[in-house]
């Protein structure tokens, strides 16, 4: 089936929280405990509306249906939505600083098929335009597999503390263009 990308936009807010939890749900259950799984969503994973009002959020749909999405920002946050940030989101130097690779998710019907692949490809090759030289990103543990396929490698591990003391496992990642 022909998968197509597009830039999301406001209106797709509302189904994208739906995919994400879906997503999470779905692709994080041999990963993280049900609590971590329902804390993160909670408090971590959502839109982050940032990145659509700077048209760096792309959304995979086939016949209509939006079942992947993922994103860039040239600005400083690493990961989470817009219930996880508290400041504005400075703006990156693309000069000297990495974009980041941002929000990926995929429904998990259509996982392993090639949809995550397909955005980032799309996603670096607009920050490379913007000026970008090199990417980072904090991945979730299901995330790992296709970022390290995708060429990048870990430097760090982070144990993100939610508010309900849950402790989710992140790992940032790095990649040069």
């Amino acid at each position: 089936m022909p998968v197509t990308t597009r830039l999301a936009n406001l209106k797709d807010i509302p189904q994208l929280n739906e995919l994400i939890a879906v997503s999470v749900r779905g692709l994080s259950a041999e990963y993280y405990t049900p609590n971590q799984i329902e804390s993160a969503i909670k408090y971590i994973f959502g839109v982050d509306t940032q990145l659509i009002i700077d048209g760096t959020y792309y959304i995979a749909e086939t016949d209509g249906t939006i079942v992947g999405c993922g994103g860039w920002s040239k600005r400083n946050t690493l990961y989470g939505g817009d219930q996880h940030k508290g400041i504005e989101d400075p703006l990156l130097d693309p000069k000297h600083d990495a974009a980041r690779i941002r929000a990926f998710f995929v429904h998990p019907d259509y996982a392993r098929q090639g949809m995550g692949r397909q955005i980032i490809n799309v996603c670096e090759a607009a920050a490379v335009s913007a000026g970008f030289t090199n990417f980072e990103l904090g991945a979730t543990l299901p995330g790992v597999p296709l970022y390290t396929v995708m060429g990048y490698t870990a430097i760090e591990r982070i144990d993100a503390l939610l508010p309900d003391g849950e402790v989710l496992g992140i790992v940032k990642m790095k990649k040069d263009y």
